[in-house]
């Protein structure tokens, strides 16, 4: 029997493409769709820009949760991305205000 979709975990991730864009998703399967992406099969964006590179990655989440996080993400400005990337605190916990528990 499946899991039902709000049960599972996901993850949000950074992928750092090879024209140093940033690419940034969600999955259920970290593994399978790095994979994809890197088969071509992933996003367009990425499909231009190969080889890519998870450079972030934020685990454990719901989909509502992974949903917010995303739509965030997607908002930030290259510097604060790379800033989330290493991991800055600061940026970190404005990420973790906006997971939804």
């Amino acid at each position: 029997m499946p899991i039902p979709e709000d049960e599972r975990s996901y993850c949000v991730y950074i992928l750092s493409c090879a024209d140093d864009s940033f690419y940034t998703g969600m999955t259920n399967d970290l593994a399978r769709r790095l994979a994809e992406h890197r088969a071509g099969r992933g996003a367009r964006w990425t499909q231009r820009r190969l080889p890519v590179e998870v450079v972030f990655s934020l685990n454990g989440l719901s989909y509502r949760a992974a949903c917010e996080v995303e739509r965030y993400v997607k908002t930030l400005s290259r510097a604060r991305k790379e800033s989330l990337v290493a991991h800055d605190p600061g940026m970190l916990a404005l990420v973790e205000k906006r997971i939804v528990h």
